[in-house]
């Protein structure tokens, strides 16, 4: 069993808070602990068996940023069983936009489209804020795998 924490960036913002989530995680287990840009993920690959912290930017308009796109393309292209693949997400927005962290939401309804299920709590940083969004992930990361138990 691993812990898989996967991200879709436009600027490197979700990759650096994906970063510091494993450096915080490293320091507290002893689990084989996975990176990887959502790009590079095949999903037909997930394994029921290892824990997935998803984080995910929002670009635009509530789009999906640039290395999800394809992760989002080929769920829907290839629509794998999912069912028993779980993840917990971990959103990256401004509320100043009307599409506030649609991102990572259309990222969990892809998921959830093919039998995967979100579990813990929607994790979410809002750049309009004064908060630290890698501050905020890595408070929020062990409160999600716990989540998987």
């Amino acid at each position: 069993m691993a812990v898989r924490i996967l991200f879709g960036t436009e600027s490197g913002n979700a990759e650096l808070v994906a970063s510091d989530i494993e450096d915080a995680l490293a320091a507290e287990t002893s689990e084989d602990l996975d990176v990887d840009d959502l790009a590079n993920v095949d999903v037909n690959a997930f394994n029921s068996d290892d824990r997935h912290l998803i984080i995910c930017s929002t670009h635009g308009e509530g789009d999906l940023p640039y290395s999800a796109q394809p992760f989002v393309a080929a769920l829907e292209n290839e629509k794998p069983d999912l069912t028993g693949v779980r993840f917990a997400v971990f959103g990256l927005g401004d509320s100043t936009y009307e599409n506030y962290s649609k991102g990572s939401e259309r990222v969990v309804a892809a998921l959830e489209s093919l039998g995967a299920s979100r579990v813990g709590e929607y994790g979410r940083h809002d750049a309009a804020s004064p908060d630290d969004a890698s501050d905020l992930a890595v408070a929020w990361a062990p409160e999600a795998l716990a989540a998987f138990e």
